[in-house]
Order: structure tokens, then C-alpha cells, then sequence
């Protein structure tokens, strides 16, 4: 006599196993495969629920296989414990990715005679330098020519009276010991490219810390206002030190924040919520012209900060500039996400993101293309969702349009220090934890690759001299900071800055892979001149990926300021030139010097290349679609970008 067995193999599945009667309880290896074995028709008939697949008893685990599983459990909790710890002393830096590229770089130099012949030499030269130029600041008149001049971005010693006596000689021993630092920690044979980037990186800051420019015995303009204010200016900037302790210890914004409110000073477009999930309300702007372009305009911003930077003042509001141009624009506003949603994926972002938000506007504005524009983070999920869509023969999309935006990450910049085996796990551990990437910790990081201008720069200005720098629209957002979920920041860094997966065809939607070689739309891509984030040569390797034609506009300012640059602003330029599918692929460089300089914003040629791809005016669509489940939530700017 047979009777079906039901065994368990796994906590998800079942299955009927046809054994004698006296067969005892089977105990099987743990990898076994999983083989079906068909059960006969009269077993099913007497037990109809029993599915039509056979699986293995697992066996329970022995004793000591417990305690092993126990040991792992707590050595890996306690790893990720200890690394969490240390990561909030060091802005979540791996000393152990620090300390491998200092040995690395210590052994090979130790091992190269002729490097270390040549830093004796140059060492000694570079004295004899400062020693003469010294000489002749003491004794002949103000105007001596100085033995190095500062690299163009560093403005520390622009002052007149940097070019006196003795502050001249402190200035220039500083450049000079720069110069030597850099060549001390470049060009020794055997050490491998990310180990001296970083090592460089790391003599910079050091040397930063000790600059002449941080103190105030010698720093001229310090010493003489302290002189003629009776240290007033140092009493002020021990206030300022004190108030902005207490504001960053309370979690409160900097000083003058409070005049910029999202809803009330910026981010005031007028526009309604037509869709809130999870992760993002959408945002739907009210036309301001009395006809509007068939295709709306869908903008992506980066999770990493709040969507407002595009909708800042009235004067400066890439957004509003879209809508008087006469368009039907829509903005994502992400949430900034809380611990429960430490496990939401990159694939949640583009799912519950984009995707969600393209459902709402084919239902708003049916039977029409939308022109997709994507800024940072919110370029490169745009051009993943769009080479998913492409793939699937069904892409929405009129145009696209990526705003210092990157689809390749094998030159990041110098965000590039941090991108590695080490650092990451360091990084994840400190996440696992928290259950998030912190603001605080992200503006650490930033805050390192422009020490100069971002911190010491400050110190000097507001510590030192007792100068407060009005707060702006632009500074008051950036203190707006914002959180990444641990599961998706790990995945973003992984898989794109380590692994490079989307740009060599590895980055799988669905399952599948994507690539970017699959979009056919027009492409217009803007890189920033003095982006650290997004450096522009990297954003230029959009004209070398994408098989369709690319406008590449290449404007000054940074990360931010250089996509914020409407109309008038001044000192602004820009080059712009179009790529075809057909021409030749000229380097960076050749790029740069062939395309001619223009004055003025890169928003009017944007608008001009998005009119002349747009069908001819129509009256404007509705707000909202109720009747497809689209109804109007609330005004802009909603609720998430209000959330703290």
C-alpha cells in the first residue's frame, strides 16, 4: 500500500512523495536537487490539494550547524556594529581603504631610489626658491615676482596685501610645499591610479587644514581688521561659531534659512498634486499662456535633494521658465524617506518614480509623447527607464533631455575616492544601521571635495572676520537636505559608480538587461564647466553611448549654479553643438576647443530645441484626471518636500 507524504522543502513549497508505508521519515542532504516525481492518478484523486511536484524533507539542522549559523550571525552583526561606530568619527571614510593606499604608496616609493633622489632635489630647490624670494620681499620694494602662483580656482590669497612681507613668504612656502606634496604623491612607479588619486586627495587636505589663509597671525586681512576693530570682529565670529553649533546640535537650518519657505518664498510655481504614492507626489503646474504644446514636459529631479532647486524664485525657476515658454509641465517630488524604507530598491524608485508618474500623464494628456527631462540621480533613473522602455518596443518619450546627469561612471570625478570594495562596505555597514544615508554625512563628503570653498572659506569669512554671508534662495535649499534608503543608495554605488553596469550593458530591468545603445529619441545634455559631482567630460560620453542624435551643451558654474543660470544672470556662457548618429566622435578636449563660446543662459537654446521637436499649440489639458483616479490631492508643493 502507497500513501502520499506531504514533506516540506522549503517554507514556500510543498509536494506529495510517494513512500511505503513503513518508510520512516526521510532524511536527505540539504542539496539535493529538486526533482519532481509525478504522482500516480489515483494518489491525486484522494488527495486533491496536494500540487503536482515532489520536493525533499529538509532535514532539521544538527546542533552544531545552529551554533555555527549563531556565530555567524553575531560575528557579522558585530562587524557591521564596530564599523557603524567608527564610521560616524570619519564622515563614514574606511580607514582601511586609507590606510591600503597609504602602504601602497609608502612601499613603492620606499622601493623607487631614483623618485626619492628626485623629491631630495626638489626639495631643495623649492628652499633655495623661497629663501631668495624672501630675501628680496624684505628688502626691495612690494612687487616681487612670486616663486608659484595659485592654481586659478584658489582665490585664498587674491587679496593685495597677501603680496607684502612676511605674509608673501607664507603664502608662497604653503604653494610650494603643495607643489611638492603633489609631486611626492603622483607618478611613483607600481601604485595603482585609485590608490595615489587618493593619497593626493588626502596630502591636499591635510595641507588645506594648515594654510596660512586659517589663521589669524598670518593672515593680513584677519590681522588687520582684528587691529582696527579692537578684536570686535573676533567676538562676532565667536557668536556666529556658538549660533551655528546650537542650530546644527538642534537640527535647525542656518541663519537666514527661515526666509526661504518652500511654498511661501520658493518653490511657488502654481500647480496641483495629481498623484501620491509611497514614494512621490506629482506635481502639475497651471499653464500660464493661453495655449500650450501638445507634449507636456516631465521632470525628474535627483532624490539626493529636494525637487525644488528647479523651482526656486520666481526670477530663477527653470520651471517656471518652462511654463511661460508655453508647456504643461510635471515635477516628481520625492519623499524624504525614514527608516521603513530602508529596503526600497532602485527598481522601487523607477517603478513608483517615473513609471508611476508616466501612467498619471498619459491619463491627463492622452495619446501624446512626453518630453522627459532628468537632473543628477533623476538623469541617470530616467535614462534606465527609458532604455527599459525602449527595449520593450514602447517607449513615451518625444525627447530627453539630461541635466549634469551620468549613464557612465568610469571617471566620477573625484567622488571616485570613495567608490571602492573597502569604502563601500564601510558605508553600507553605517546605512544597515541607520537604516539611511544621513544628510549630514552625504554634505561631509561634499563638503571634502571643495574644502576651500565650502568650509575654510567660510571660517575665514564668518569665524575669522566676523562677516555673515547673506543667505540665498540657492543656500537655503541646500541646507533643505535630504535622506537615501540603505537598500538603494548601496545599489546606486554598486552597481552603477563600482560596477559600471549601465553603460557596459549589465543593468537588468525585469530581468533582463538594458542598454542605453536602445534609445532613439532626441537626447539634449547639459554638463557644468566646475561640476564635482558630475564632471562634464564624464556627462559628455552621452555623444560616444547613445546611437541617435545629441545636443551636448557645455555652460559655466557648477553642479547647481550652472543649471540654475536663467536669463540675465550674469557671467554666464555656454557652448552648444549637435551630434549625429553619422559623425565622428571627437574627445572631450577637441570638443571643447572647436565649439565656440556664447553669452548668456543655455535656457533659450534649450527652449528653442524643445519647440522645434513639439507639435503647433493647443489648448491646455486639465488638471488632473479624476475619472482615471487622478483628482487633485493639494497645491504644490505638496507635503513631502515639507517633510524634514
Amino acid at each position: 500500500m502507497v500513501r502520499p507524504v506531504i514533506v516540506p522543502l522549503r517554507s514556500d513549497s510543498a509536494a506529495a512523495f510517494p513512500v511505503p508505508s513503513d518508510a520512516g521519515e526521510l532524511e536527505l542532504p540539504l542539496d539535493l536537487p529538486r526533482t519532481p516525481v509525478p504522482v500516480s492518478p489515483l494518489d491525486v484523486q484522494t488527495a486533491p490539494e496536494v500540487p503536482r511536484a515532489a520536493v525533499w524533507q529538509r532535514r532539521e539542522p544538527s546542533l552544531a550547524e545552529r551554533d555555527s549559523y549563531s556565530s555567524t550571525a553575531l560575528a557579522e552583526l558585530l562587524d557591521r556594529a564596530t564599523h557603524s561606530s567608527i564610521a560616524k568619527l570619519t564622515l563614514g571614510l574606511s580607514p582601511a581603504s586609507l590606510i591600503g593606499a597609504y602602504l601602497d604608496w609608502a612601499t613603492h616609493l620606499a622601493a623607487s631610489p631614483g623618485k626619492r633622489l628626485q623629491l631630495a632635489e626638489k626639495s631643495w630647490r623649492k628652499w633655495m626658491r623661497l629663501q631668495q624670494f624672501a630675501a628680496r620681499c624684505a628688502f626691495e620694494p612690494p612687487g616681487v615676482a612670486p616663486c608659484v602662483e595659485p592654481l586659478p580656482q584658489d582665490k585664498r590669497f587674491s587679496s593685495p596685501a597677501w603680496g607684502k612681507w612676511p605674509f608673501s613668504v607664507y603664502a608662497q612656502s604653503h604653494l610650494l610645499a603643495q607643489q611638492w606634496w603633489h609631486v611626492a604623491t603622483t607618478g611613483v612607479p607600481g601604485v595603482s591610479i585609485q590608490h595615489q588619486r587618493m593619497l593626493e586627495f588626502t596630502a591636499r587636505q591635510v595641507l588645506d587644514v594648515f594654510a596660512p589663509s586659517n589663521f589669524i597671525m598670518t593672515n593680513p586681512d584677519v590681522l588687520d581688521r582684528t587691529l582696527r576693530e579692537n578684536g570686535r570682529n573676533l567676538v562676532r565670529g565667536w557668536q556666529h561659531f556658538a549660533e551655528d553649533w546650537d542650530r546644527l546640535q538642534g537640527g535647525r537650518p542656518p541663519v537666514g534659512a527661515e526666509a526661504y519657505v518652500p511654498g511661501r518664498d520658493v518653490a511657488i510655481t502654481p500647480g496641483k498634486v495629481v498623484l501620491r504614492n509611497e514614494l512621490v507626489e506629482l506635481i502639475q503646474y497651471l499653464p500660464s499662456t493661453g495655449q500650450v504644446r501638445p507634449e507636456p514636459v516631465l521632470v525628474v529631479p535627483a532624490w539626493i535633494m529636494k525637487y525644488y532647486i528647479l523651482d526656486l524664485s520666481p526670477r530663477n525657476s527653470l520651471i517656471k521658465y518652462l511654463v511661460d515658454s508655453g508647456y504643461t509641465v510635471f515635477a516628481i517630488s520625492w519623499k524624504n524617506p525614514e527608516p521603513d524604507l530602508r529596503d526600497t530598491s532602485l527598481e522601487d524608485y523607477r517603478r513608483l518614480g517615473i513609471m508611476a508618474a508616466l501612467d498619471a500623464i498619459s491619463a491627463i494628456v492622452p495619446d501624446t509623447k512626453v518630453h522627459g527631462a532628468g537632473y543628477c540621480l533623476g538623469g541617470t533613473l530616467l535614462a534606465i527607464a527609458a532604455s527599459a522602455l525602449a527595449r520593450n518596443g514602447a517607449s513615451p518619450f518625444a525627447t530627453l533631455s539630461f541635466l549634469a546627469a551620468q549613464v557612465d561612471f568610469t571617471e566620477p570625478g573625484e567622488l571616485q575616492l570613495f567608490i571602492n570594495e573597502s569604502q563601500l562596505r564601510f558605508l553600507e555597514d553605517m546605512m544597515w544601521e541607520q537604516g539611511f544615508l544621513d544628510a549630514k554625512q552625504m554634505a561631509g563628503a561634499f563638503q571634502l571635495l571643495r574644502s576651500n570653498d565650502l568650509f575654510w572659506s567660510r571660517v575665514m569669512r564668518e569665524y575669522l572676520l566676523g562677516e555673515r554671508t547673506p543667505m540665498t534662495d540657492m543656500m537655503a535649499w541646500n541646507a533643505d537636505s535630504t535622506r537615501l534608503p540603505y537598500r538603494m543608495h548601496s545599489e546606486y554605488l554598486r552597481r552603477l559608480y563600482l560596477d559600471n553596469d549601465l553603460a557596459e550593458g549589465r543593468y537588468k530591468v525585469d530581468g533582463r538587461p538594458v542598454t542605453i545603445h536602445d534609445i532613439r529619441q532626441p537626447l539634449f545634455c547639459v554638463g557644468t564647466l566646475s561640476d564635482h559631482v558630475a564632471p562634464w567630460r564624464s556627462v559628455y560620453k552621452w555623444t560616444q553611448l547613445a546611437d541617435t542624435e545629441v545636443t551636448f551643451a557645455l555652460t559655466t558654474g557648477g553642479h547647481n549654479a550652472g543649471i540654475v543660470s536663467e536669463p540675465g544672470h550674469a557671467n554666464r556662457s555656454y557652448r552648444i553643438a549637435t551630434h549625429h548618429e553619422a559623425d565622428m566622435h571627437p574627445d572631450a578636449e577637441t570638443w571643447m576647443a572647436e565649439v565656440p563660446l556664447r553669452e548668456g543662459s543655455w535656457w533659450p537654446a534649450w527652449a528653442e530645441w524643445l519647440a522645434a521637436r513639439s507639435g503647433q499649440p493647443v489648448p491646455p489639458p486639465p488638471m488632473g484626471s479624476p475619472a482615471c483616479g487622478y483628482a487633485p490631492v493639494c497645491d504644490a508643493p505638496g507635503h513631502y518636500v515639507l517633510e524634514a
